[in-house]
């Protein structure tokens, strides 16, 4: 494990700002990885900690972000009509990431943070080298036919789905069938018992699933 800790980070050279706690590895392997958080949280969640330590732990750097709405405020969810402003928020935390590594760079996200990297690399499929989805809301809970699916088929950059079997935003099922739309190279990493949350709550958090996603991952991207 990376001794050094995360150090936090800021850089306000672009519109919106990125602010977040920033992973550097004692032996890096040349890749980064941002991470963001879902809507009702921040880049402090036990989930984002732990993913971002394991894959510091094997050498890739890692960004742990606030998107611009959490940077605004601290609690509260995000306004529908800024989604694009966090979007910006996302392109400007891979462009800060490209100052810190000379690989490849990922995007990921938990819930709402899945679902804006998803739609920002859907209209930009060279911004990163591949997605890290964690619990993809696909749609609200008990409304199966709002399906959060539009900006699927155009997407074309590789990704790692990771969710939960009890997940009310998505079933298995449901997620298997909208990974049918994306042309791109898939996986779906079920998590069996777990729902929205991964099992990361907010007094306790594991190492062990975020191993197993980073064994899935490496097991796609190499």
């Amino acid at each position: 494990m990376d001794n050094s800790g995360p150090a936090p980070f800021l850089d306000e050279s672009s519109d919106p700002t990125v602010r977040g706690f920033l992973h550097l590895p004692n032996r890096p392997n040349g890749d980064g990885l941002v991470l963001t958080h879902g809507a009702g949280s921040n880049c402090g969640s036990p989930l984002l900690v732990a993913v971002a330590e394991v894959f510091a732990s094997k050498g890739y750097a890692v960004l742990r972000c606030d998107l611009p709405y959490r940077q605004q405020r601290r609690t509260g969810p995000p306004f529908p009509g800024n989604a694009d402003r966090d979007r910006a928020g996302l392109r400007n935390a891979v462009a800060a990431m490209k100052k810190h590594v000379t690989g490849r760079i990922f995007l990921g996200g938990h819930s709402y943070g899945a679902r804006q990297s998803s739609m920002l690399v859907a209209g930009e499929p060279d911004l990163v080298s591949g997605l890290l989805l964690l619990s993809y809301p696909l749609h609200p809970p008990r409304k199966p036919d709002q399906l959060r699916t539009q900006h699927l088929p155009k997407l074309g950059t590789d990704c790692l789905f990771v969710q939960g079997t009890r997940d009310p935003f998505g079933s298995i099922a449901e997620i298997d069938s909208a990974l049918q739309l994306i042309s791109a190279q898939v996986k779906l990493m079920p998590v069996e018992g777990a729902g929205h949350d991964l099992r990361f709550k907010a007094e306790v958090s594991s190492q062990s699933l975020a191993n197993e996603i980073l064994i899935a991952f490496e097991s796609m991207f190499g």
